[in-house]
């Protein structure tokens, strides 16, 4: 199982997102207790008006190459539990994220 799940026009990819951490890292991919595969991520910022997506969003932006704008949280805004979707072309992001799950494998 993948986090990443491809759409006609963006990628969707499922986070267990920990706010108020010591540093800012994505990473690893788990399998949760639920059996859904998910990326951690952990930001500084606290949880509090939106800031730890924001800070979220330009971590994946920075982790994935891709523009910070081009993603959005679509599912879980007020929990750890994320669904976030990355505006692009599957087609051209989707092989990067499978090298990149392949590296960040727990």
């Amino acid at each position: 199982m993948t986090p990443f799940t491809a759409s006609a026009d963006a990628v969707l990819v499922t986070l267990r997102v920990t706010p108020g951490a010591g540093r800012a890292e994505v990473g690893p991919v788990v399998l949760e207790a639920d059996g859904s595969t998910v990326v951690r991520a952990r930001v500084t910022a606290v949880a509090e008006d939106g800031k730890a997506n924001t800070a979220l969003r330009k971590l994946l932006g920075k982790e994935w190459r891709v523009a910070p704008s081009d993603i959005d949280v679509v599912r879980g805004s007020t929990g750890r539990r994320k669904t976030v979707r990355i505006a692009c072309n599957p087609s051209d992001l989707l092989p990067r994220l499978a090298e990149w799950e392949k590296s960040h494998r727990d």
